[in-house]
């Protein structure tokens, strides 16, 4: 007879999320045993977190991380940065040696600022402009890979259990006001260190529980529009939707949630005249962007933190609030393991978004 921990969860992979509302700096103390008590819901092949307001004396510049395999690619990489950018500091990411992380790459970060006579020629927004050298850093330059590039914020992953990822890279040293987490059980796409949770572009950073489906449509629709989706998980592809939605065309965060979680046309078909007419317009402009399959994702951005899961609700999530913090992982227990007192958790509704923000109360239990 199989035994507990002897057969998959069809359900794994743990995400986990704090924020304060405050604006109050955490240590990453709390983060990571948040999700180390989810263990049994990864097996060692990816984990990984994100802070935002980690490096406050740097707030200003582009914070670049990256994995090289050797110093060729290193040497080839900087020579790119430094035709694009001005290099304010840079160095080695400080780590721990740790006997369950092994065969790590070369691990450094880069302070930036596009130079100015770059950035107007290419007449491009610095946004774009800095997102495009991070993506074709990533597609030309071999043995080098951005996993993290933006403001005043940090991704930190590697191959292994998400609790061993934060003793690695000494977590307990950075102080942010949002910390996300993630533990990965691949099932379709092998492990490895670029393709752990999260996946960042700029200032936003994605950890994700589940399966799309929907991926090959999201792919060749986000390619059309200069996004290149080369690190082996379909995670990779909701980043990109955020960044385009949001970003580029400017949908606010809960429309972009009702492009990527849309209501089934027997849904909206029952909305009052004026809603039906939005979501109709939503969802047939960008048709090729609905998520489709099981998910629950936890989406960092500067200054806040959004939940939301698929339209069926087909896996799990629960949030809570405790004084100036927000709370959301994959279960309870994760919660509890850091906020004890919290008097309740709730599961928020499928395909809803949950949003908060610095200094605000638009979150609330339904």
């Amino acid at each position: 007879m199989l035994k507990e921990g002897q057969v998959r969860i069809p359900s794994g992979c743990a995400i986990a999320g704090i924020f304060s509302r405050s604006g109050e700096r955490m240590t990453g103390r709390d983060i990571v045993r948040s999700i180390e008590v989810m263990h049994d819901r990864s097996n060692g092949l990816g984990g990984g977190f994100a802070g935002y307001g980690i490096y406050p004396e740097f707030a200003d510049y582009y914070a670049f991380h990256l994995f090289f395999d050797d110093d060729t690619s290193q040497r080839r990489c900087e020579k790119y940065i430094e035709h694009y950018f001005s290099v304010i500091s840079f160095g080695e990411i400080p780590t721990r040696k740790t006997p369950q992380i092994k065969d790590e790459p070369l691990i450094y970060r880069y302070f930036l600022l596009p130079l100015p006579d770059k950035l107007r020629d290419s007449q491009l927004q610095e946004e774009e402009y800095v997102s495009r050298r991070a993506l074709r850093i990533n597609e030309k330059i071999d043995g080098a890979f951005v996993f993290s590039c933006g403001k005043n914020m940090g991704i930190f992953k590697a191959n292994g259990f998400p609790e061993d990822v934060g003793e690695f890279y000494q977590l307990e040293n950075y102080a942010g006001y949002c910390w996300t987490a993630h533990g990965r059980y691949p099932t379709n796409t092998p492990g490895w260190w670029g393709g752990a949770h999260p996946f960042g572009l700029l200032d936003y950073s994605i950890v994700h529980n589940g399966e799309i489906s929907s991926y090959d449509a999201n792919r060749r629709f986000l390619e059309m529009f200069g996004y290149k989706c080369s690190l082996q998980t379909d995670t990779e592809a909701i980043t990109y939707i955020v960044d385009y939605l949001h970003r580029k065309q400017g949908l606010t965060l809960q429309e972009t949630a009702e492009v990527m979680a849309a209501p089934f046309w027997s849904t909206i078909e029952t909305m009052p005249e004026a809603e039906k007419l939005r979501r109709t317009f939503l969802r047939k402009r960008f048709s090729s962007l609905l998520v489709t399959g099981p998910f629950s994702i936890i989406l960092g951005f500067q200054g806040g933190m959004m939940i939301l899961g698929d339209r069926l609700k087909l896996r799990s999530m629960v949030c809570g609030d405790y004084g100036e913090r927000f709370y959301a992982a994959s279960e309870e227990c994760a919660i509890r393991a850091v906020c004890p007192d919290i008097p309740a958790v709730w599961s928020p509704e499928a395909g809803q978004p949950v949003i908060v923000g610095l200094q605000s109360a638009n979150c609330c239990a339904p």
